[in-house]
């Protein structure tokens, strides 16, 4: 059973070593001990606005150890006004006939334009053509749009300091308030395109509508676009793994270079918290040494949205002393009894001042080697 009281974080310990260490697979005590992540779906009575999040406070949170943070608490859906047929803001999409929801799931104009719609540069697509949109991770808002623009909706999340991804599509709205007088009033297409702080896929375009009344609000051309570069941090550079993470063996010292993970789930996905954490635990392990040798110091980590059946599980980070190269990523998730966790949007950044290993003589060469 999740918490809702605290932000859990725990540094996992050491195991005795092996060839491939398992502890690097996801680590269910912590997921299964940290706040539920935040899950939102846009609903009519949303309106259209921009999520502001306290980075700093969730920084905050990622450094420390463990995380004395309030869980962020679900977002409930705005109440409802009572203002029956009252008119509300129309739509600049078509609308099918006959005016009914079987109809707009059928209408071929909402299909064809999404199948057709252009990649946005500096994204990639993740699904299209759904008939629903996102409960993802990172809600950050929603625009209308006049058309159904792909490049348009782009360039809006692109000015949104958390918005990683997007999802638009048509939504079939009430024209009035429904209620008792307009129980099924006409409908109108809004368009709408949604800002995603985190990973959005097939999976989790499971919001298909609702009911207002009489009214059947339901979504059809919905397509779905992740950001693919690479977030810049200073002091460290990083490559995308794709859907893959890090699984790393013992290096050619014999030493094991998995530190441990910690799991966020109070804020957007955001590559910056778990380099937060990394420089804060060398911070802590060198004010902390142990009683002999040398303190583990964090040069690398990878980073990744945790996912259950394709709900998000919150922002993993697993560190590491070593770097590795993406030979390495062969972790593309797990089953759990008839659970399926997957990887995604997975990230691995290096300190820039890592200079790799040296590694001791082999039997083939008389010199020394430095590996990553």
């Amino acid at each position: 059973m999740k918490s809702n009281s605290v932000i859990l974080s725990i540094l996992v310990s050491l195991a005795s070593a092996s060839p491939l260490q398992p502890r690097q697979s996801l680590n269910f005590d912590v997921i299964d001990a940290a706040p539920e992540p935040v899950i939102h779906s846009v609903a009519i009575e949303d309106k259209p606005t921009i999520v502001s999040y306290d980075l700093p406070a969730a920084t905050q949170a990622a450094i420390a150890n463990p995380l004395p943070v309030e869980a962020v608490a679900k977002r409930g859906l705005k109440a409802r006004t009572n203002d029956a047929c009252a008119a509300l803001e129309k739509g600049s999409g078509p609308v099918p006939e006959p005016d009914t929801a079987e109809a707009f799931l059928a209408y071929e104009y909402f299909s064809t334009t999404a199948n057709s719609a252009p990649v946005p540069s500096g994204y990639y697509q993740t699904f299209a053509n759904a008939k629903g949109s996102n409960s993802a991770y990172g809600y950050s808002g929603y625009s209308t749009l006049s058309t159904y623009d792909t490049a348009e909706c782009a360039s809006r999340c692109n000015s949104i300091d958390s918005c990683l991804a997007f999802n638009i599509y048509f939504e079939r709205d009430p024209s009035f308030v429904p209620g008792a007088g307009c129980e099924d009033p006409e409908s109108n297409t809004v368009i709408k395109c949604v800002y995603w702080g985190g990973y959005i896929s097939a999976e989790n375009a499971n919001n298909q509508g609702q009911w207002r009344e009489q009214f059947h609000v339901v979504i059809a051309g919905s397509n779905g676009y992740m950001r693919e570069n690479v977030p810049t941090i200073p002091g460290f550079n990083g490559v995308s793994l794709g859907n893959a993470a890090i699984n790393a063996p013992l290096n050619c010292l014999g030493q094991d270079t998995y530190m441990g993970s910690k799991i966020f789930t109070s804020s957007y996905f955001d590559v910056g918290l778990c380099a937060a954490a990394c420089t804060a635990q060398n911070e802590y392990n060198t004010a902390h040494p142990p009683s002999e040798g040398l303190p583990k110091i964090c040069k690398f980590f990878v980073t990744f949205l945790s996912q259950r059946n394709g709900s998000p599980e919150g922002q993993y980070c697993a560190m590491y002393t070593q770097s590795w190269d993406s030979s390495y990523a062969t972790n593309d998730g797990q089953w759990r009894g008839n659970d399926h966790y997957t990887n995604d949007y997975v990230f691995a950044y290096t300190d820039s001042t890592y200079k790799g290993i040296t590694c001791p003589y082999s039997n083939s060469t008389t010199t020394r080697r430095t590996i990553l």
